[in-house]
C-alpha cells in the first residue's frame, strides 16, 4: 500500500471538485455514501446537533459528560481552527483523540477515488470521510454537529438518531438559510425525525414557535426548554430539572452565563436520548469540558508574551449579533469581578453583520483595533474600524495581530487592559496558531 499524500495536497484537490464551498443539497452526499457502501448505516448511535450559536460548546459538554461515565465518544464538528484533524475525534477508552494525519489522509483518498472526479463540496467529502472513519472504529456514541442549516446539510442522512438537538437560533448565513429568523428556524428543524426526541434549547420566541410547530408536523418527541426541562444558574451553580428529577450541579468550566444554557441543553440531550448517566458524570463533565476560542483566556504563548505586561488576553470566535451579546455579557461579568479597561481586537468576514456584532460592546470597550483575516471573504480592517467609529467607538486599523498588540501597548493603560480578540473563528484559528497553542 502506498503512503497517503500530504494533507494540504489532498485538500487542495478536494477544493477543486466544486466551484463553490457551500452548495446545499443532499444529492451528492447520497451518491458519495452509496459509492462507499453506506458507512452512515454502520455508525454508533448518533446525537445530531444543529443551531446557530452554542453547538460546539453543547457538544463539548456532552463529550465530557459521556467520557466521565466511561463511554467512548466519536465527535464530528466544524469548522476547524488550526488543523482539519480537529473535526474528527475518535472515541477511545479513557478519552478520545484527534485522528492522525495518516488515517485521515487514507479516508480522504478513499473518498476521492470513489467519488471519481464528480462535483462534490469539501464539506460533503469531509462528512463522508468522517462516516467512513467512525464506522471503522467501535464507540458508544457519535456526537454529530451540523455544518450549516440542517435540512440540506451533509450530516442530515442519519435515519434515526438517539436525539436531535437545536441550540439557540439567530440571524446568520442569511444568504443560504433565509432572511428571517422563522426561515432559518425551519432549516434548523430539518434534522427532526419522527419518533425521535427533539431537544430545543432556550430560544427567541419566533424561533421557538417555529421549532415546536415543526416537531408537531414531523411527529418528533418534544423536549423543549421551559416546558419539558429547565436549567438555570442559582447562587453560582447549575440547577437542572426535568420529569426524571432535579440536579444541583457545579458551574460549567466554560466561562460566560450563556454556558449555563449550553450545559443545560447538553444534559437535556443526554437524558432525552435515554443515556442514563450517574450524577457524578454530569458533575465531572461540567468542570472538565474544553472548547477552544469560546471565551478562552490564553494563559501563555507567543502572543501572550507580546501583550502588555500584566494584561489579560482572551479569545472568542463569536461573529454574529447574538454571539456578540453573549460575549459582551461575559465581559460584563468579568468587569464586575475585576475592573480593567477593555480593548477589542476584531477581524470579521464580509458576509457578517459587523454593526450588529459591535453594537453589543458599546459602553464596555474603550477602544477597538481592527485586523484583517487571511480568508477570501475577509473584510478590510479599515472598513471594520470605520463601522466602529460610526457607532461611536474609538477605533484603529492594523495590518497584523502583532501590530495590534503593539498598538494596545502604546495606549499605556492602567490598570493593564483586558484584551479580547474576536469576530471570527477563522481569526481565532490564526491566533491559536500564532500563539503556539493549537487545539489538542
Amino acid at each position: 500500500m502506498t503512503s497517503p499524500a500530504p494533507m494540504d495536497a489532498i485538500l487542495a484537490r478536494l477544493l477543486a471538485l466544486h466551484p463553490r464551498r457551500i452548495d446545499l443539497t443532499l444529492d451528492r452526499m447520497w451518491r458519495m455514501l452509496a459509492a462507499l457502501d453506506h458507512p452512515e448505516r454502520r455508525l454508533p448511535p448518533v446525537i445530531h446537533v444543529a443551531g446557530t450559536n452554542g453547538k460546539g460548546s453543547t457538544v463539548a459538554f456532552m463529550r465530557a459528560m459521556l467520557e466521565a461515565a466511561g463511554k467512548r465518544v466519536h465527535v464530528y464538528t466544524s469548522p476547524n481552527l488550526v488543523r482539519v484533524n480537529e473535526r474528527f475525534r475518535l472515541g477511545r477508552e479513557g478519552g478520545g483523540e484527534l485522528v492522525s494525519n495518516e488515517e485521515l489522509s487514507e479516508v480522504f483518498e478513499t473518498c476521492e477515488r470513489r467519488n471519481g472526479g464528480a462535483p462534490i463540496t469539501v464539506f460533503e467529502i469531509e462528512t463522508a470521510a468522517a462516516f467512513l472513519l467512525f464506522a471503522r472504529h467501535p464507540a458508544d456514541v457519535l456526537l454529530l454537529e451540523v455544518g450549516l442549516g440542517g435540512r440540506l446539510d451533509a450530516t442530515n442522512v442519519i435515519a434515526h438518531p438517539l436525539a436531535s438537538v437545536v441550540t439557540p437560533v439567530s440571524m446568520d448565513h442569511i444568504e443560504f438559510l433565509g432572511d428571517t429568523l422563522a426561515k432559518i428556524a425551519v432549516e434548523k428543524a430539518g434534522i427532526f425525525k419522527r419518533g425521535v426526541p427533539a431537544v430545543i434549547a432556550r430560544q427567541i420566541d419566533v424561533a421557538r414557535d417555529v421549532l415546536v410547530e415543526r416537531i408537531d408536523a414531523v411527529g418528533a418527541v418534544p423536549f423543549v426548554a421551559g416546558q419539558e426541562w429547565m436549567a438555570a444558574e442559582e447562587r453560582g451553580r447549575l440547577v437542572y430539572q426535568d420529569a426524571d428529577g432535579l440536579l444541583d450541579l457545579p458551574a460549567p468550566r466554560l466561562f460566560g452565563r450563556h454556558q449555563f444554557d449550553n450545559a443545560g441543553t447538553a444534559i437535556a440531550a443526554l437524558r432525552a436520548a435515554g443515556l442514563a448517566l450517574p450524577v457524578a458524570a454530569f458533575e465531572e463533565g461540567l468542570v472538565r469540558a474544553e472548547w477552544p476560542a469560546r471565551m478562552q483566556r490564553l494563559a501563555g504563548g507567543t502572543l501572550v508574551a507580546r501583550a502588555p505586561a500584566g494584561s489579560e488576553l482572551w479569545l472568542d470566535g463569536g461573529h454574529n449579533a447574538e454571539g456578540g451579546r453573549a460575549v459582551a455579557a461575559a465581559l460584563g461579568d468579568l468587569e464586575e469581578r475585576v475592573s480593567r479597561p477593555l480593548v477589542l481586537i476584531v477581524g470579521m468576514l464580509s458576509t457578517k453583520d459587523v454593526e450588529g456584532f459591535l453594537q453589543n460592546f458599546l459602553g464596555l470597550a474603550l477602544r477597538l483595533i481592527a485586523v484583517p483575516i487571511h480568508q477570501d471573504k475577509g473584510r478590510p480592517a479599515e472598513e471594520i474600524a470605520a463601522t466602529a467609529r460610526g457607532l461611536g467607538l474609538a477605533a484603529d486599523a492594523c495590518a497584523s495581530l502583532d501590530e495590534a498588540l503593539a498598538r494596545v501597548g502604546a495606549l499605556d493603560l492602567e490598570p493593564p487592559p483586558r484584551i479580547l480578540i474576536t469576530g471570527s473563528l477563522y481569526l481565532a484559528g490564526e491566533v491559536l496558531a500564532a500563539n503556539g497553542t493549537p487545539p489538542r
